[in-house]
């Protein structure tokens, strides 16, 4: 029989589901620091965070006993999703939409991939200051173009898994980051912001 540690988080979780609460305090502190850091850099509000990530994990807990979870997928997107529609039932209750329109002049020409640095003082320094630039207008951006971005550049999530954990269609989801990288850039040429790293 396998311990603990070596299961998986789908393992764990029907493990608790059979009665061992030790399963799940182990998937909660497996969990915990990426969704906490999900849900906050989506709300950016820590209380609202705090409250948000508790919600979450006692909706996982209720929907486990209640018998509405199957191992098909990765329990770390499941557990996101759930963090998700907490995140967007607070927000319709708040009834506030912030919307940053596309203008006709932008475009995706410029956006390419990553590139690596020569990790010496300078670079770094410009590094550090573009990915501030880049926070604070991110932080501007509509709560669904910042989900796009916080998935996948944050943690990495193909389109298709930001379509799942998002409860959208991947066409949504590109959209959704398009206008975000629209958006973005138009901020940056408003505020005369370089945001590209040489």
């Amino acid at each position: 029989m396998k311990h603990l540690n070596d299961k998986t988080d789908e393992e764990l979780a029907l493990s608790y589901i059979n009665g061992n609460n030790e399963a799940f305090d182990l998937l909660l502190s497996r969990n915990q620091n990426k969704l906490f850091s999900y849900i906050l850099f989506v709300v950016r509000n820590r209380d609202l965070a705090d409250d948000l990530f508790q919600e979450t994990f006692v909706k996982v807990i209720t929907k486990l006993h209640q018998g509405k979870y199957t191992t098909s997928g990765k329990f770390s997107a499941w557990v996101m999703r759930i963090a998700h529609n907490a995140i967007m039932d607070w927000y319709r209750e708040q009834k506030s939409s912030k919307v940053i329109d596309a203008t006709k002049d932008n475009d995706l020409s410029n956006v390419g991939s990553n590139e690596l640095l020569d990790e010496n003082i300078e670079a770094l320094y410009v590094r550090h200051q573009v990915m501030n630039d880049v926070t604070k207008m991110m932080n501007l951006l509509p709560t669904t173009q910042r989900e796009v971005i916080y998935m996948r550049f944050y943690q990495n999530m193909s389109f298709k898994e930001i379509a799942e954990t998002t409860g959208v269609s991947i066409n949504t989801s590109l959209g959704r980051m398009r206008y975000a990288v629209l958006n973005l850039r138009r901020m940056a040429k408003e505020h005369h912001v370089t945001l590209q790293i040489d």
